[in-house]
Formats: C-alpha cells, structure tokens, sequence
C-alpha cells in the first residue's frame, strides 16, 4: 500500500476521471483527490502524506536522474520524454511540470510511436530520395496497458507521421487480468480459497500468472504452483496455449480496431504499408502476432528490441536538439491527434460575428503557428478547448486555457483595432497563444511589376496599396493547466528536502555497515595480525568494546543516527586505533627496509653491470689500439720491402 504505479496513466488527471477508477484496480496505494488533481496517500517517515500525480512524477525523474549521472559519471541534466500518443495538453504540461520539480530541462516531449519511428529511420541508409515515393510503416506498439500504432512516411532524412490510432486500455496487463480471473475461479472451486478476499494472495497470483504468460509464449503448455497461497492452502494448476488463446479471445477480437483505424485516418489499404514493425512486451504474445499479420496479410519485422526501441529513440531526439552531440539530418514531422479550437465572445459593434474556430485540426502538423485576426475596441478574452472531447481520455475536461489580451482600445476615428493573436502548438504538443500585436491598415506605393524605369529617365510606374502594417504590442495573461510558479517552487523545495532526507538515510546505513564491518575486522585481528602489538590488557578491554557494541547495534542500535554509528565507531577506534597504528608502523618499517634492501641491491647490480661494461670497453679499446699498431708495422714492413728491391 506503500508502492505508486501508473504514473504515466496518471498525471495531468483528476480524481473523477473514470479512467483513474480503473488505475485503482491496478495501484495498490489508496488514491485521494489534491486540488482537483489526483494524488496518493502513503506513508512517510511513519506519517501518512498525499503526494499528487505530478510530485510522484518528479520523484521518479529525480531517481531517473541520478541513475543516469550515477552511470555515465556525469551531471544530466537535459532530457527528452517519450508520452503515449493520446496525451492531452493537460497531461503534457503536468510531465514539464514534473521536469521542472526535479530540476530536469526537457528539450522536447516526443509521441512514444513517433521516437520508435525516430530510431528505426534515422539509421537507415537506403531511404527513398524526395522525389521518390515514400516508404511507409506501420508502428505496433503494446506494451503493458497501452496499445498504439502509427503509420509513418520515410523519405531520406525526414520522418513523417500520417495517422496514430490507440486503445488505451489493451496491453499486457489485460491479458495478466483474464488469466488472473480463470485461475481464481478455478481456486476458488478447486481449494476453495477466494484470492479476492486477499490482496496479498491476489498479487502472488498476479505475479505467477505474468511469468506463466511468458512461459507460453513458448511452449505448448506450462503449469502454476504457489505454496500457502492463503489460509497455508498450496495451489497448483496448468495451462494449455489454446487455453490461453480461448482466455484471450475477448481481447484478440479487440486487436484489428486501431490497425483499421490507422489506415482509415491515413487513406490507406493494408497492401500499401512496407514494412510493420512490432515493438513492446505484449508483441510476444503468439496469438496477438498472429492476428496482426492475417490483418495486414504480410510477415511482420522485429528490427528493433521490443522493450527499448522507444528509449532508443528519444535518445536519439535528445542528441539531435543537443549542442553537444553530432548525428545525422533528420527532421521529424509528428501530428496533432485531438482537434482545438478557440472560442470568444461576440463583439456587441459585430452581430453577426463567429464565436469559435478550429485553428488546429487532427492530423495538423507540428509544431505549427496560426495567426488569428480579432476586430476590437477593448480588451477581450479566449478560449482554447478540444473540439471534441468525445475523442479525449476518459472524460478529461477540453479546456485548454483561458488568455487575455490587454491593451485594446478604439483608434481616433473609433474605430476598431486591428488585433494579431499568435497561436502556438509547439514541439511538445503544448498549445500556447505567444504573443500579440496590433496592426494599422496603411496605404504604401509598390512598383508594378513588369514597369522597369532603368533604360530611362522616368520614375517606375507605382501603384498605392493597403497593407497592414505593425504598430504595437498587446500585453497577454494566460491560464492553464500548468502549475504556477509558487507551486513549482514549493514542490522543488519539498523535493529537495526528501532528496536530503533520501542521502541521509542512505549515508545513516552506510555509517551503520561500516560498524559493523568494523567491529568484526577488529575481532578477527586482534588474535591474529595485532597480536603482537597490543597487551593482554589492551586485547581484554577491546574485545569487552567489541562485544559491547555488537550486542547494543543488533538491539536498541539497530535504527539509530548517523551520529550515533559515528560515535561507536570512535569509541572502538579509541581503543583498537593505537594497536592499528603500532602494527601499521611495523608494516611500514619492514616495507621500507625491503625497499632500501631492494635499492642496495639494485645499486650493486647496476655497479657490478658497469664494472663490467667499463672492462668491456677497455678490453675494446685495447684490441683496437693492438690491431691499428699491427696495421702500423705493416706498413711500415711493405714500404721497407720496397725500399730493398728498389
């Protein structure tokens, strides 16, 4: 009850959603409504505390984190998100949000299909040119309690998403759950133990049924046994794959919908997709495979490693926007999947003025800018919301912000200012209005085309025309769902205070093994390598320390303070210091007298090798003196010889 799960499925939303009830039958910690947000009750420090979703998602991109810097030994601090699909701006912001607590830069939130899609393609070395036809993919992605695909357009260096289509609640979990609910039945009727009277029970059975699933993915059969399951009763039990296959029909017949989906929204047939890619856990399953390919009518690939292709390539993402990185061109074009629209109040001196407008239909792509053009006399406001909350999850609230444009005010003639909103879904599929300005209609002389005054001395011919010329800024408020800045703050402040608390209690148990450690490495020298070192008295009294010690750290010791372990340590060490040191010193005397011996040693050699060389030398010098006077004399002979003959 202590453990939060789901997180992803739970951030942005609010305890009413119904698809947080069915999260409830997945967490096994109570959730409780914060705000308007939904949050979880656990224990802390012996206390209960409720943690809202986005806080519990900073704690996990905390650990992420120091995870990450543990192994690259380096600080981390930008990083890129992969988010399911179906995501709505509420829930991206609240991951920013969690970003921001934990101290982390996020460089982009990347759809989880469109970073698989980013690893596949960026490698690839034989993608069509751009004039040549795209090829296209289907993404497969089911994983735990999640299934999405996209079809995808490659060109050389480019990615282009074309349709993504989801069922939020099918994945593995689901196919956990069917064989959950047959095996408990049959407990039930078999042992007569009913799991679901036992939450304990439950999660054995949960666990078993997981392993059992993978079991089958490749055998024919595999069988269940769990001792003293509940009320000390062992369970037994065995399952056959056409079993499963029967289990999970319900589930199968669910399979096709997002695959027709896909192609439908991209006006495709099943014969114009290349290649399907299958990625995630539950793509193991054979009957899923299996219904996968009669659908598409083609073997399916596995290029990629089902469980880390959407890391790979987020990590990719994160190298391509990176200053510190060089990797090859590739843009990628991903897609607005919920429609929005902003809506306004009409203007009284407008009757018959519109009061809403889809600026960024499903399918736009992204990011994207729009400009929207208002008609005003004073300050107004607008509204963004999803055209169609139908399509949302669960029964999320549409509304995306509320903004405020100041300044607004009639010109000199009274009449309306011409007012510019930029409207943005930026990279992370965020919509913001970013600025705003307002425009004066103006009358400027244009040279007509075709007019060329050059070959003589008259003047162009100029026509006037009206353009709309910028004249000023207009001040924006927003309001959205993102947390406000006194709330990021206190959030970073709680954060990094259980960060604190977290270091402590690990360097509390580090102090307390070096203890421990301690006290048997001294009982273990004292009669062996410091026995010599130390008195009779000295070896009594730190043996009555050491056996003082160890009975007080496995009693009232066991959940003391750092402190505390410290001061121990130090009463030990006061005692069995001195004797440390005395054999320490002994040990170093001998070392540096094996080291002199060694370097007098050396010394004689090294002497003893130049005796030798300095003789050899000599001897040389000699031979080659002997040999030159014998040339000498030589000679000397040859030219007497001549000197007679002559």
């Amino acid at each position: 009850k202590n453990t939060v799960g789901s997180l992803t499925r739970l951030a942005g939303r609010s305890l009413k959603d119904p698809d947080v009830a069915i999260e409830q039958e997945h967490v096994s910690c109570k959730l409780v409504d914060i705000n308007g947000q939904v949050g979880a009750e656990v224990q802390y420090q012996g206390k209960k505390e409720q943690f809202t979703a986005t806080q519990l998602t900073a704690m996990f991109l905390t650990r992420a984190k120091q995870t990450a810097s543990a192994e690259l030994k380096l600080p981390v601090n930008d990083m890129v998100i992969a988010v399911p699909a179906w995501y709505t701006d509420a829930q991206r912001r609240a991951i920013i949000d969690a970003a921001e607590i934990s101290g982390l830069k996020i460089l982009r939130l990347i759809n989880e299909t469109t970073a698989t899609a980013l690893g596949w393609g960026i490698t690839k070395t034989d993608l069509p040119g751009p004039e040549e036809k795209p090829r296209r993919v289907a993404f497969v992605d089911i994983g735990h309690s999640n299934y999405t695909v996209s079809i995808v357009e490659f060109r050389k260096g480019e990615l282009k998403v074309i349709s993504t289509a989801y069922d939020r609640h099918f994945g593995g979990r689901n196919f956990d759950k069917a064989i959950v609910d047959h095996f408990a039945a049959e407990f039930k009727e078999k042992f007569k133990v009913d799991i679901n009277e036992n939450p304990k029970a439950k999660l054995r059975v949960v666990a078993a049924c997981e392993k059992l699933k993978k079991v089958l993915s490749a055998n024919a059969g595999a069988p269940i046994n769990i001792e003293s399951l509940m009320n000390d009763v062992d369970v037994r039990g065995f399952l056959k794959r056409e079993e499963l296959e029967e289990i999970m029909k319900p589930l199968l017949e669910r399979s096709t919908a997002p695959l027709e989906q896909a192609l439908a929204e991209a006006k495709l047939k099943a014969e114009d997709i290349d290649s399907i890619e299958l990625v995630g856990g539950c793509t193991r399953v054979p009957a899923l495979k299996a219904a996968i390919q009669d659908f598409f009518g083609k073997p399916l690939s596995f290029t990629l490693n089902a469980d880390e292709a959407i890391a790979r390539g987020s990590a990719f993402a994160c190298a391509i926007l990176s200053p510190v990185f060089r990797v090859r061109d590739f843009s990628i074009h991903d897609i607005c999947n919920y429609p929005i629209e902003f809506t306004w109040e009409k203007s009284a001196e407008i009757p018959d003025e519109d009061t809403s407008l889809t600026v960024f239909n499903r399918g736009n792509v992204m990011p994207s800018t729009k400009i929207l053009t208002f008609y005003r006399k004073q300050a107004f406001d607008l509204e963004a919301k999803y055209a169609k909350p139908e399509m949302l999850p669960g029964k999320m609230n549409p509304w995306i912000g509320r903004f405020s444009v100041k300044g607004v005010k009639a010109d000199e003639k009274d009449d309306f200012m011409i007012c510019k909103l930029k409207a943005r879904l930026n990279l992370n599929g965020i919509l913001n209005v970013e600025s705003g300005y307002y425009v004066e209609d103006m009358e400027v002389e244009e040279p007509i085309e075709g007019e060329d005054g050059m070959d003589t001395d008259k003047e162009p011919k100029t026509r006037k025309v009206k353009k709309q010329v910028k004249k000023g800024e207009l001040p924006l408020s927003a309001g959205t769902a993102s947390l406000d800045t006194q709330a990021i703050a206190d959030f970073s402040e709680k954060e990094h205070s259980m960060i604190m608390e977290d270091k402590l209690v690990a360097d509390t148990e580090d102090k307390k093994n070096e203890l421990e450690a301690y006290i048997y490495e001294m009982r273990a020298k004292i009669d062996e390598e410091y026995a010599e070192f130390s008195s009779e008295e000295e070896k009594t009294k730190l043996k009555e320390k050491l056996e003082a010690s160890e009975d007080w750290l496995y009693d009232e010791g066991d959940d003391a303070t750092k402190a505390v372990y410290q001061s121990k340590i130090d009463e030990i060490r006061a005692i069995g210091g001195p004797i440390a040191q005395r054999y320490l010193d002994k040990f170093e005397e001998e070392r540096q007298a094996a080291l002199k011996a060694q370097e007098e040693a050396a010394a004689k050699k090294r002497a003893e090798q130049e005796a030798i060389q300095q003789a050899q030398q000599e001897q040389a010098a000699a031979a080659a003196a002997a040999a030159k006077m014998a040339a000498q004399r030589e000679e000397q002979d040859k030219k007497d010889a001549e000197m007679q003959d002559a």
